[in-house]
């Protein structure tokens, strides 16, 4: 199952025709503890079909409901899955993420999509990626400090032979052919160079492979992430990978290492420990800009003030709390905050809204832990002007 992205949660963000139902929820990756998720997931959907019974348009909600009923009895899909799920549905909208943190339960019946624990899965800044590189094969990963998941590659090769193919250098030597005649000493007109033996041609090789990987998992996940990416390979090729590169998402420190001798879980463990002080030295520079755009009348931890300035497109950067819920919703006209009872189902977020207007507006949102915030509002806005 596809993981939550910016680009497919900016998506979502597009005015959608209600109703909009958003569901979230822990789930397991392990028996016998998923058993119970399919259960909870029921429970959650009773609220929202409860919810949906006094909707104006019947007809559209029961094609919505429709979409959500098929997963309750499918059980080749409740076995395969992470620790958090989230089932977003409209009459034109039916996506399903896989989450690598566990969220709240949460059954939302709205005119928008519910997006915050999407947010904080996919703006958090402790996300990253770390491909696992030998001479045969290139293997990509995603995750954060809690888990760590395989990437299915699709948009290019990830093995040396299907990256060169037929152009693979043979294990000894070459043949090429020299003029239009038979060549002195070669019957066929082809005539056997050598090239320093098997070394020098598995050299070649694994340069030209390395290269078809730099620039695939550049085109393709680092730059429509922006996250950080660990290389993970025996020293040799560290460095062979490093002089192709030039992904300017590839971390200066790496794991010199045999990715084969690490199942995901020491993986994760060891990826985090070297980029956990890049993760911090993140967190604080952030908080010194907004710090830095406060003191400059260019920023304001004030919920009111951000809401406004926000729908006025100003809000470039946004810091928002990661476990804080504010009830009420935001006027997408005029920025004003209004009060609203945080009922389930139809809860609404100011933050959640907060968030939405300034990803519509171009800017930036990251999802921050509470201790590491500049204030204690929930949020923090630095303004583009």
């Amino acid at each position: 199952m596809p993981s939550a992205s910016s680009e497919r949660l900016t998506s979502l963000l597009i005015d959608q025709q209600p109703p909009c139902v958003s569901i979230y929820q822990p789930t397991h990756r392990r028996h016998p503890e998923n058993q119970q998720d399919p259960i909870r997931y029921r429970n959650l959907l009773e609220r929202v079909e409860s919810s949906l019974e006094s909707h104006p348009d019947s007809k559209q909600a029961a094609g919505v409901l429709e979409k959500f009923r098929a997963l309750v009895d499918d059980q080749e899909f409740w076995n395969h899955r992470t620790e958090g799920l989230a089932v977003l549905g409209s009459p034109t909208v039916f996506e399903v993420f896989d989450l690598q943190r566990s969220v709240d339960q949460l059954a939302v019946v709205a005119d928008s999509f519910h997006v915050k624990p999407l947010l904080r899965e996919a703006q958090s800044a402790d996300r990253f990626q770390v491909l696992c590189l030998s001479r045969q094969e290139a293997k990509l990963y995603q995750g954060n400090r809690y888990a760590l998941d395989p990437v299915e590659v699709t948009a290019f090769p990830t093995t040396l032979t299907g990256a060169l193919g037929h152009e693979l250098t043979e294990p000894h030597q070459t043949v090429a052919s020299y003029g239009k005649g038979p060549a002195r000493g070669a019957a066929d007109g082809a005539m056997h160079h050598g090239h320093g033996g098997k070394k020098d041609e598995e050299e070649i090789d694994t340069k030209r492979f390395f290269r078809v990987i730099e620039q695939g998992v550049l085109d393709h996940y680092s730059r429509p992430s922006g996250l950080p990416l660990m290389l993970v390979a025996l020293a040799e090729h560290q460095g062979e990978f490093r002089e192709a590169s030039h992904n300017p998402m590839l971390m200066d420190e790496g794991l010199a290492i045999n990715p084969d001798a690490l199942d995901v879980e020491e993986l994760r463990q060891r990826a985090w420990e070297a980029i956990e002080p890049n993760y911090h030295a993140r967190l604080e520079g952030l908080v010194d800009d907004f710090n830095l755009a406060r003191s400059q009348q260019r920023g304001s931890d004030d919920l009111v003030e951000a809401a406004r300035e926000a729908v006025a497109g100003r809000v470039g950067t946004l810091l928002v709390e990661a476990d804080r819920t504010i009830p009420g919703r935001i006027d997408a006209a005029t920025g004003k905050i209004e009060p609203a009872a945080l009922s389930e189902p139809d809860v609404d977020d100011v933050l959640d809204d907060l968030a939405e207007v300034v990803l519509r507006m171009k800017g930036d949102v990251i999802v921050v832990p509470a201790e590491r915030m500049p204030g204690p509002t929930g949020v923090a806005a630095s303004y583009r002007y």
